[in-house]
């Protein structure tokens, strides 16, 4: 019998700069939940400050921010020398806290110094779920008690435990109970739970979450969890009373406040790097990420010493929390927010685009809400004004139509019919104006 086989030629390698290719194998090795933006995917190739750019090479303003990751722009210069000496100079890639790295007590000492009074501790994680997950752990661990107050609409990130309390039923999976946790209102005055008005109301929405103590729990809490902005909630933000009001009542009733600042830190929403500390938010723990790293997987919690002794003779360990590539590129954002004045931009640039996106309102009656902070805006999205009937189609179709004009935004809200805007805080008023103006392309193709 001959055994002339003849070897097999090894199958060609796909070539992944056609979009079909990564989309196939994306389908064939995938979750089946793991979707993108528009209905034409895109692919993301390279990118320098507020641009990105296409396979094919062509430009597109991120108003979206890697969402919401970009801080100090795509590849700033500053952050990419520092990255690169630390190669050059073969620094340790990768160690843990079991071993001392100046990188991570620089990271912290400046942390700590822009804190809100009293948050004197810090601890890093390699994600904002994590960093959610540790503060939840930590008010547990502090006050004995187990249940959790969550906001109706909110989102804290994709591990267990944040997921237990995250408003959304489409995020949520069998694996998240809802035992040891609750929903109080969420403080919409766009969609007030209440019917009543932002400039007339009495703040029904913070007596809710006493309400939802006294008859969802035995009492006493562990914790309330809340975004001072909520981002996938669709950019609900509440004024800045509600925060008082409800402190106060969490800690009556012997919880630990957790402000979730994974969106609204970095200097993305005021003057201050922390929103709560321009709110004046009394919060026991605050806990960020996205911006925070410039995009580099890094998370950070802020507590009280008191409650971090709570941790006293248990054991902890992260093991890319606190590494030196990742602390020392958060360390670099940081300087580079501080000494380029990017949260004074913010603030200036984010009401430019919010008087814009209201002056579009009086053309586009597709647009039935403006709303946010700084550089976190939204633009909530109805069929009729009167109705608030969910505009979800028209606001993808938004989307592509943008993106066509070669601008980048992102969604969010219960009903996805929420653009979110984020830019990097290095946005200029020409890019701002920029902007609006695909905005208002965009909505008079789609009307």
């Amino acid at each position: 019998m001959s055994n002339n086989i003849k070897p097999q030629k090894p199958a060609p390698t796909p070539s992944y700069s056609q979009n079909s290719a990564l989309l196939a194998s994306r389908a064939r090795h995938f979750l089946p939940n793991a979707h993108h933006y528009h209905s034409k995917a895109l692919q993301l190739v390279k990118a320098r400050g507020v641009y990105v750019w296409d396979e094919q090479g062509r430009r597109y303003l991120d108003a979206i921010g890697g969402i919401v990751c970009i801080s100090a722009g795509h590849n700033h210069p500053k952050i990419k020398q520092k990255l690169m000496q630390m190669l050059e100079d073969d620094e340790i890639q990768h160690t843990s806290l079991l071993y001392l790295s100046r990188h991570v007590v620089e990271l912290a000492e400046a942390l700590v110094a822009v804190a809100p009074l009293g948050l004197d501790v810090a601890s890093f994680t390699n994600s904002g779920s994590e960093a959610n997950e540790m503060a939840l752990m930590a008010a547990r661990q502090s006050t004995g008690e187990t249940i959790v107050i969550n906001l109706r609409h909110g989102y804290h990130g994709g591990t267990a435990a944040t997921l237990a309390q995250c408003g959304h039923q489409s995020w949520r999976y069998r694996a998240q109970p809802g035992a040891a946790t609750t929903s109080a209102m969420e403080p919409n005055c766009y969609r007030c739970p209440f019917k009543q008005k932002r400039e007339s109301c009495d703040l029904e929405c913070a007596t809710n979450v006493e309400t939802t103590i006294q008859t969802s729990t035995h009492g006493k809490i562990a914790a309330m969890i809340v975004e001072p902005v909520m981002g996938i909630g669709g950019l609900i933000d509440p004024p800045a009373e509600y925060f008082h009001r409800v402190t106060k009542i969490v800690h009556n009733y012997g919880g630990r406040y957790i402000s979730d600042e994974v969106q609204t830190g970095a200097g993305r929403c005021g003057n201050e790097f922390l929103l709560s500390k321009e709110l004046g938010i009394d919060a026991d723990m605050v806990t960020m990420a996205k911006g925070f790293g410039n995009g580099a997987a890094i998370g950070a919690v802020l507590m009280k010493s008191e409650d971090a002794a709570a941790f006293a003779g248990k054991l902890y360990f992260n093991t890319f929390g606190g590494d030196p590539m990742q602390t020392a590129q958060a360390r670099a954002t940081m300087e580079v927010i501080a000494e380029e004045k990017l949260s004074v931009n913010a603030v200036a640039m984010g009401q430019r685009l919010e008087n814009g996106l209201r002056e579009l309102m009086k053309h586009h009656h597709l647009i039935g809400d403006v709303r946010g902070r700084g550089l976190l805006l939204g633009m909530e999205l109805v069929e009729d004004r009167d109705s608030k009937q969910y505009a979800t189609e028209k606001t993808a179709l938004f989307m592509d139509k943008c993106c066509e004009k070669g601008v980048l935004v992102g969604k969010g809200g219960l009903m996805g019919n929420v653009v979110r805007l984020a830019p990097p805080l290095t946005i200029s008023a020409g890019q701002i104006d920029q902007l609006l103006e695909v905005f208002d392309r965009s909505f008079a193709e789609i009307s």
